[in-house]
């Protein structure tokens, strides 16, 4: 591992910065990216250029959003990635991703994701899941086990559903501490996230299936039943093909959707 990593920068506690110096996990992370001339490739957090370096060596172009000042002017001098590269200054959180999108260039998003945000920043990118070819990130090892999870599990919650809803989840590879510097205090793992072309449970009303799903891991150990008490009846729920006394985590994504389908037919959100 090199030991001028940092190359003078210090890691930022309130950006969440851990900055990625393993080469084996480096190129396990870009293989698994796999980027190729032409694609519309994006990258979140660039830092230090851990992966930015190796990714550009494959592509002639690429975006990068950054928000620290610092490691954004390091890369407009950067002497291998300056011109490959559209660097947007900013918070990934508020971007527009789709100024980004070309015709026929679906968005390829990817990067090593700070902990204290990956959850809204996911949220927010899926909003643009239409634009999306795929996205690669690393996270919390939690996180990614809560994207995968199935029903009833206990990693299972509004993030998974709402991931699922929209992706296709693979996870691709664990990642330890030891990996970064400085060393986070927890295990990390890629995922890779593919939109679907088209939704395998479309819901009718977003804003229906958003307060099912939240309102039902609210109250994890209440019943389907109590749960959504005066919203449905129990006879409706077992018509629905749901089981009244399970509880909300028990319930599939098809499960979730239809019950927010039933909902918009039959009240006012």
């Amino acid at each position: 591992m090199r030991n001028d990593v940092h190359m003078g920068h210090k890691a930022r506690k309130r950006f969440g910065q851990n900055f990625l110096n393993d080469p084996y996990i480096i190129d396990g992370i870009v293989s698994a990216i796999n980027p190729l001339n032409g694609q519309n490739m994006v990258e979140i957090g660039p830092g230090l250029g851990a992966l930015t370096e190796p990714v550009a060596r494959e592509i002639d172009k690429m975006s990068v959003i950054e928000l620290d000042r610092d490691l954004a002017e390091r890369l407009r001098t950067h002497p291998d990635l300056a011109d490959k590269l559209t660097i947007h200054e900013g918070d990934a959180m508020r971007f527009d991703f789709s100024t980004l999108v070309k015709p026929n260039e679906p968005l390829r998003i990817f990067g090593n994701l700070p902990y204290n945000i990956s959850t809204p920043l996911m949220f927010h990118l899926f909003e643009y899941h239409a634009d999306i070819l795929d996205m690669h990130f690393m996270l919390q090892k939690e996180v990614v086990k809560r994207l995968a999870a199935g029903p009833g599990s206990k990693a299972y919650g509004r993030l998974t559903v709402m991931a699922q809803y929209y992706c296709k989840v693979v996870p691709v590879l664990e990642v330890p501490p030891t990996a970064f510097v400085p060393p986070p205090k927890v295990d990390s793992a890629v995922v890779r996230l593919v939109p679907y072309d088209v939704l395998p449970h479309p819901t009718t009303s977003m804003k229906w299936l958003e307060r099912v799903v939240r309102d039902g891991f609210n109250q994890r150990r209440k019943t389907v039943r109590n749960c959504y008490k005066g919203l449905v009846d129990a006879e409706t729920l077992e018509s629905l093909g749901i089981v009244s006394s399970m509880r909300p985590e028990n319930l599939t994504l098809e499960q979730f959707v239809t019950l927010a389908n039933w909902l918009d037919a039959n009240h006012t959100a």
